[in-house]
């Protein structure tokens, strides 16, 4: 499974979040695209619309293992994908912003 680490995110990277709903809302990177895991399948054609043509799909969860999956999925399919390694939990602890569902500070559960 292709990884990459949190520090080798670029800001304008395209970021794909499917952890839970609740998860989310208590903290999230900002601009990231929302599909819990549970829904990715129904969600696909969503998904399509926002991910980028030509560029590489970042998924991320709590610390990879939802993430992963997601991303080998995507891959089979096609896409240039890659599982963020480490997750959210990577993400906050290197100082990256998280934001709640209102955009103020959150906190990865």
């Amino acid at each position: 499974m292709p990884t990459v680490e949190v520090a080798d995110l670029k800001d304008d990277d395209f970021l794909l979040d499917v952890r839970e709903d609740d998860e989310w809302r208590a903290g999230h990177a900002e601009g990231a695209l929302h599909i819990p895991l549970s829904e990715f399948v129904a969600r696909y054609g969503e998904f399509t619309e926002a991910a980028p043509q030509d560029g590489r799909v970042h998924v991320i969860c709590r610390s990879g293992g939802r993430s992963a999956q997601v991303a080998m999925y995507l891959v089979q399919q096609g896409i240039d994908a890659v599982n963020v390694d480490g997750g959210m939990q990577v993400w906050a602890a290197e100082g990256r912003p998280v934001v709640d569902a209102k955009g103020e500070p959150g906190i990865v559960l």
